[in-house]
């Protein structure tokens, strides 16, 4: 069954690829590498750039199966529109419904670091005139639609990488002339310059490596986001699968080299360097580059996640339009986009409102649900591709189909799985207590499940 629209405006294709590509390393957001180390340090055992790796391995094979997915699906959908088409419409939404703990927490982890940075800064002013500035901000760039969106993101990921490009080679100097966080470096120091021990050594547990790799799906969530900008984007069948793969190698390429000397110069257990080791970025910039760097830097970064946190609202913004398209969720609320703006004006605004709980929330448990939603996605791209292409198109014909339709996809899920499986138990149940209500939901919307679930499609219109 069919959901009737009578929206008369609609989004506007004039994004190009490298468009995209700044959109999607913005939403990534490179500099979280500072906030999260502490974190993964901690849960992989000194090896955050191998838990980097593994965490990239799994997203570029998932970004493959994204790509082949919006080849025969360019909708701003996502994950959502994969699985609904491909698999089972009550399926799909519910992909859709857990996706949303990634879309609609991702502007609020932005509003929670740069709270964090302000409050270095500015210590004596209360936290909530970030949260609510910064939230008025982020919403008010996105009404204006996605190509202002990439405009004012374009020169803060330039901006930004230059940044980490300085912090490398602050931190590669002091190396090279024999001292890291703890002092001299001596033959006894576990981590040596230009050494393999950052990625593995003899008490390397691939467990730890997997439970960090899983915290850093949150640094790469940007990828998925760029499908939500299909019906945004020229040529987007293979304007997309391009922008996806080279965001992803982009991002992994900065964050593994980063990595690679940070873990060397805080060689040992990151509570003996940092007080909040959820909150490490201050910290490290003042240890490798001083006060003056630190405050530098910091100004500079609350700019940095309003960029990511825009792009991350355009994303949530774009997946709620289509499930209100549906009739999956109300389309009157969700399913509009203004005439004046061309944007879902209506999901902006929801978007933000959801965004000021950032000022009651801590940056862990928001890491750890937006993995959660991230996870959900991707497993089930990579088994859409599957089902669309394998069992549905039957092309399991030539050894390049076998390889690109099955072997991919179910490398991609995986690699995906492994890392559901160190999941944080608490995240994993809340997760659970969501999905739940979205299958609620899902029985209220089709009378008990005997009634079709809503689609859209694009006769309707």
């Amino acid at each position: 069954m069919s959901t009737p629209t009578t929206n008369v405006a609609k989004l506007q294709r004039n994004l190009g690829l490298w468009h995209v590509i700044i959109i999607g390393l913005a939403y990534i957001q490179p500099m979280t590498l500072l906030d999260t180390f502490g974190l993964v340090s901690n849960e992989s055992g000194g090896h955050v750039p191998m838990s980097y790796l593994f965490a990239l391995v799994a997203i570029l094979l998932t970004s493959i199966s994204y790509g082949h997915m919006i080849r025969v699906y360019p909708s701003s959908g996502s994950a959502y529109t994969y699985t609904q088409k491909s698999i089972n419409p009550a399926m799909g939404f519910m992909v859709g419904w857990s996706s949303w703990l990634d879309y609609l927490l991702s502007p609020m982890v932005n509003i929670i670091l740069a709270k964090i940075y302000l409050d270095a800064l500015f210590p004596e002013i209360n936290s909530w005139v970030w949260v609510i500035g910064l939230t008025a901000i982020m919403t008010g760039v996105n009404i204006f639609g996605s190509k202002v969106v990439a405009y004012f993101n374009s020169w803060i990921v330039f901006i930004q990488l230059g940044i980490i490009a300085i912090f490398v080679y602050l931190t590669y100097d002091a190396l090279a002339g024999g001292l890291n966080a703890d002092g001299l470096i001596s033959p006894e120091n576990a981590y040596q310059l230009w050494s393999m021990t950052p990625f593995w050594d003899s008490m390397t547990s691939v467990g730890a490596l997997i439970t960090g790799a899983t915290i850093l799906c949150f640094s790469f969530t940007g990828f998925d986001s760029l499908s939500n900008l299909a019906e945004e984007t020229k040529d987007a069948k293979n304007t997309l699968p391009r922008a996806m793969i080279l965001t992803t190698l982009i991002a992994g390429v900065v964050f593994i080299i980063s990595t690679y000397f940070m873990q060397i110069y805080f060689p040992n257990n990151p509570a003996t360097y940092f007080e909040l080791i959820d909150e490490t970025q201050p910290e490290i910039l003042e240890a490798v580059g001083g006060a003056a760097f630190k405050g530098w830097v910091l100004s500079f970064a609350i700019i940095t996640v309003m960029a990511s946190g825009i792009s991350a609202h355009a994303g949530v913004s774009r997946l709620m339009y289509v499930m209100g398209r549906d009739g999956v969720i109300s389309n009157k609320i969700f399913g509009q986009i203004s005439p004046r703006f061309f944007t879902p004006v209506n999901n902006i605004l929801i978007a933000g409102a959801i965004a000021l709980t950032a000022g009651f929330i801590s940056l862990e448990s928001v890491v750890n649900l937006i993995s959660f939603g991230a996870l959900t996605a991707f497993s089930f791209v990579n088994l859409s591709v599957i089902f669309r292409y394998a069992f549905r198109d039957k092309k399991v014909n030539t050894a390049k189909d076998i390889l690109s339709y099955i072997i991919v996809p179910v490398l991609g899920f995986i690699s995906v799985f492994l890392m559901w499986i160190e999941v944080d138990h608490q995240t994993l149940k809340v997760g659970l207590v969501w999905a739940s209500i979205g299958f609620v939901w899902l029985g209220i919307k089709t009378a008990g499940f005997k009634k079709p679930v809503p689609q859209y499609r694009e006769e309707d219109v």
